[in-house]
């Protein structure tokens, strides 16, 4: 074919503008099926733990005794754990966490062969495999330890497994201080980033820094404080020269900010 057999593209493009009316649902079509591509090839196929001796049930054997939790779980995220097969549990599975629960539903629930994932969080670990590097970092709230369990801050069998809603910050915030309750308030004058949820500041499975913080020193506050270079290597925040403060350390190990979530009596979040 000879370059001037080819059509005129603005030709073309008019030619075909009558059946342009179907191109946004041909769009949407290639759209579900590329967001449905994507999605399934982030899933991971797990193994749930073994019993020795144990064979699956399904969770309607579950829901004679446990109906408190089961009657919640059909809305839950983790409802979407579907075990099929024929060596699988029937229906959503309680047992892709728990483990097969033939022996302890044969016992009338007297022999606890029942993995439990708030002792030991390895269950949690085979979907939540990032989980696991973030638990063993340097500085980390103590689960691997066995001090705390993942049921501390997540609701496994209802919701979007956040005792404390996403969208909810504040709740965010009430969920940490139950632990964390030198933090709390009411404070005179508020350091406005608790607004926003303590995992502005913090990462709540671990980090590579100290308490936790998402970024080192004063890295962190600048972050939201306006900084300002006035010269070679000289920081000015709002109108004052922070540049030797800084070099003695953080903004609140300095003898500065030191009441960082709050203070009584000062604006300026000092002691």
């Amino acid at each position: 074919m000879s370059p001037n057999s080819l059509p005129n593209p603005r030709t073309f493009l008019q030619r075909i503008r009558p059946r342009h009316a179907l191109w946004p649902l041909l769009a949407l079509v290639v759209g579900a099926v590329a967001v449905s591509c994507a999605t399934g090839t982030k899933r991971a196929f797990v193994l749930a733990p073994h019993i020795p001796g144990a064979s699956y049930v399904g969770s309607e054997s579950c829901e004679q005794c446990h109906d408190q939790i089961t009657k919640h779980f059909g809305s839950s995220a983790h409802a979407r754990l579907i075990a099929q097969g024929p060596n699988a549990g029937t229906d959503v599975g309680c047992e892709s966490c728990h483990g097969p629960g033939s022996v302890h539903v044969e016992s009338g629930g007297a022999i606890r062969t029942i993995v439990n994932p708030e002792r030991n969080p390895e269950s949690c670990f085979q979907c939540h495999s990032n989980l696991r590097a973030e638990f063993n970092l340097p500085y980390r709230h103590p689960v691997v330890e066995g001090r705390l369990g993942c049921s501390a801050c997540h609701e496994s069998h209802r919701g979007d497994a956040f005792k404390a809603g996403r969208t909810a910050l504040h709740s965010e915030n009430e969920l940490c201080l139950e632990c964390h309750r030198n933090q709390m308030g009411p404070h005179v004058f508020e350091h406005e980033a608790m607004r926003e949820g303590c995992s502005t500041c913090h990462h709540p499975h671990g980090s590579v820094n100290q308490k936790l913080l998402t970024e080192r020193n004063s890295i962190l506050c600048l972050k939201c404080h306006f900084q300002q270079q006035t010269g070679p290597g000289r920081i000015t925040i709002g109108a004052i020269d922070h540049t030797s403060f800084l070099a003695r350390g953080s903004c609140w190990s300095a003898g500065c900010h030191e009441a960082v979530h709050g203070s009584q009596v000062s604006s300026s979040l000092r002691f």
